[in-house]
């Protein structure tokens, strides 16, 4: 199967035949945005000072190493638990334009909606692997809101074939974590009962 990379700046075609469980790449920029910046743009207002129209974030506290003014180089940067910015993430998708949401876990349905209505995915970067996801970094190309302390700044990099990245929500509005939570209670349901069969003498 060919290998599929993103290159930023996204457009929605590009994604209209990306679908869940797809396994995606990306090249281009990427900058970490987690709950604190989240915060800022939905509840304070806040412009957020990277554009990120058609590009990519990646909720992550990264370990960051400074060599002098203004140089900077990703040491490890995991993905953080995505549900923790679900209550804004419909809206930060609406505010900015993002197209492409890596993280950690599923989200919910306002993530879902937003990538339907307005063309993005979320994908999730396998847990544990946050040294292979330093090593598709690059360059750190800009720092913003450094007074939030290292994993809060946005840290903007440019990276190549960054993944893998398993696709959990696509531009149609599907979401495997959701969509396999009803396949797998069907199947406990079954499991259960036929256990029940085998240890009814148990009083």
């Amino acid at each position: 199967m060919e290998k599929k990379v993103l290159t930023t700046p996204i457009q929605p075609e590009d994604l209209a035949d990306i679908n869940v469980g797809d396994v995606i790449y990306l090249t281009g920029y990427l900058t970490t945005c987690r709950d604190v910046a989240h915060r800022r743009v939905i509840e304070e207002g806040r412009k957020l000072p990277v554009d990120v129209k058609d590009g990519a974030i990646l909720h992550a506290g990264p370990i960051i190493r400074k060599h002098g003014e203004g140089k900077y180089e990703m040491v490890t940067v995991g993905p953080t638990t995505s549900m923790r910015m679900e209550k804004f993430e419909e809206a930060f998708i609406a505010e900015t334009g993002v197209r492409l949401i890596i993280g950690k876990g599923g989200m919910k349905d306002g993530t879902m909606r937003g990538c339907r209505d307005h063309k993005a995915l979320h994908c999730v970067f396998p847990a544990g692997c946050a040294v292979v996801a330093a090593a598709c970094v690059e360059e750190i190309v800009d720092a913003n809101w450094l007074d939030l302390g290292m994993p809060e700044t946005l840290w903007t990099c440019k990276v190549k074939e960054f993944g893998p990245l398993i696709v959990s929500i696509d531009s149609h509005g599907h979401n495997i974590f959701e969509e396999n939570k009803v396949i797998f209670n069907e199947r406990k349901e079954k499991a259960c009962a036929e256990i029940c069969k085998q240890v009814g003498f148990i009083k």
